[in-house]
């Protein structure tokens, strides 16, 4: 397949469209199923690239959710806790621990499911059975992987009434070295991002405390990567070989630092007891438990937890979640590392990275404010590398 005809552009007054290569040469992918858009195709592109390269520099399956083309996660196949079962939603998924595939899409899927909802998919390896179980129940536009097996292709057609998007891609594809794009008529030409990520580019540890270990170190990792095909500015917090937190497309980088913050805090807030231990009402569907769960645990909670309101969402009346519970349990949060495309400017990133447990940092360095920032650092005991490169995507 030379060209594909799509029924529109970004927008349906955006006609004609395509995807097709410029050089006349067959296309990497095949539509196993559906019919594929052009922001379907932005999301699979990107998101296919990102696994490939995580894959590559940590040699772990992986699976990333995608949405308007910036990854809303992006995580390894490590086994899950019960905890975290639990808060992903996938506790009753049978052979989850048997599948490392599976394990990576429901931690990406799991982390910010209110982004996710509606999704695009990209798998490192195979789909399997288990994967595909998850994917079938999920709200999300498709997938994209290298292959299939039978009875995971067979599961994912018949989701979405047998129109849902399944795309194959020939994992050993390897696109043109200068890529283009056209802005208002006007053609833009640069050199592909073939930076490598891996685990030399961590070397350079500015700050006092160089004590990186090896897990911390595949944690910034899956923050740099996916740092790399998201839409600058942006800021990712991971930890335990996910990404928890990303704050994309900000103009300044407080407020993505504050952005990926936020999600974090409520990445770890969900695996508290009393968010765990909510018991909801019969007939509330999965998507209404994330909703319910986020508006639980904002300063707005009265909305679900009012008399006459908490009727509707649970069984059980919840007891209200503090702020002040909420900071103390954030409080005893470490360990997690943080990924920046760009340099630091001020020392209020680290400040604000430090109260959602950062203890690693890794970002490019260069700024005329470079020595406040590493004090700032110092100051917490933290770890940072400066790598060197800027991770701009746009």
């Amino acid at each position: 397949m030379k060209e594909f005809a799509l029924k529109y552009g970004c927008n349906p007054n955006q006609k004609p469209s395509r995807i097709y290569m410029a050089d006349g040469s067959e296309l990497p992918v095949e539509i196993l199923n559906g019919r594929p858009g052009y922001i379907n195709f932005l999301d699979a592109f990107n998101s296919w690239q990102l696994v490939k390269e995580l894959k590559t520099a940590t040699g772990m399956v992986c699976a990333t959710s995608f949405k308007h083309v910036s990854p809303t996660s992006a995580a390894v196949g490590k086994k899950l806790s019960d905890k975290l079962k639990k808060s992903c939603f996938v506790d009753d998924i049978e052979g989850l621990d048997d599948s490392p595939l599976a394990c990576a899409y429901a931690r990406a899927r799991g982390t910010d499911r209110m982004s996710s909802f509606g999704d695009w998919i990209a798998l490192s390896d195979e789909c399997d059975v288990v994967t595909a179980k998850i994917i079938a129940r999920e709200v999300s536009d498709g997938v994209i992987a290298p292959s299939y097996s039978k009875e995971a292709l067979e599961i994912l057609c018949a989701k979405r009434k047998g129109t849902y998007n399944v795309v194959k891609i020939d994992p050993n594809f390897v696109p043109a070295e200068i890529e283009t794009k056209q802005v208002y008529g006007i053609t833009f030409e640069q050199g592909r991002n073939n930076f490598k990520i891996d685990r030399d580019l961590l070397k350079n540890i500015v700050t006092a405390n160089k004590n990186l270990p090896e897990d911390k170190a595949i944690d910034l990792i899956i923050s740099l990567i996916t740092l790399k095909y998201t839409q600058s500015n942006s800021v990712c917090f991971a930890t335990d070989g996910q990404a928890i937190g990303v704050g994309a497309g900000q103009q300044s980088r407080i407020h993505c630092t504050r952005l990926a913050a936020q999600k974090a805090d409520l990445w770890h807030l969900r695996m508290h007891d009393k968010v765990l231990g909510l018991q909801f009402a019969d007939g509330v569907g999965r998507p209404e438990k994330n909703n319910i769960i986020d508006i639980y645990l904002s300063d707005d909670c009265d909305e679900v937890l009012a008399e006459g309101k908490w009727q509707q969402y649970f069984a059980v009346k919840p007891e209200e979640f503090t702020r002040e519970e909420k900071a103390a349990y954030l409080k005893t949060i470490t360990g997690v590392s943080l990924g920046s495309d760009a340099f630091f400017p001020f020392s209020d990133n680290i400040v604000r990275a430090f109260r959602s447990g950062v203890s690693y940092i890794a970002e490019p360095g260069g700024s005329v404010r470079d020595d406040l920032v590493i004090k700032a650092a110092d100051d917490h005991d933290m770890v940072m590398a400066f790598t060197g490169m800027r991770l701009f995507h746009h």
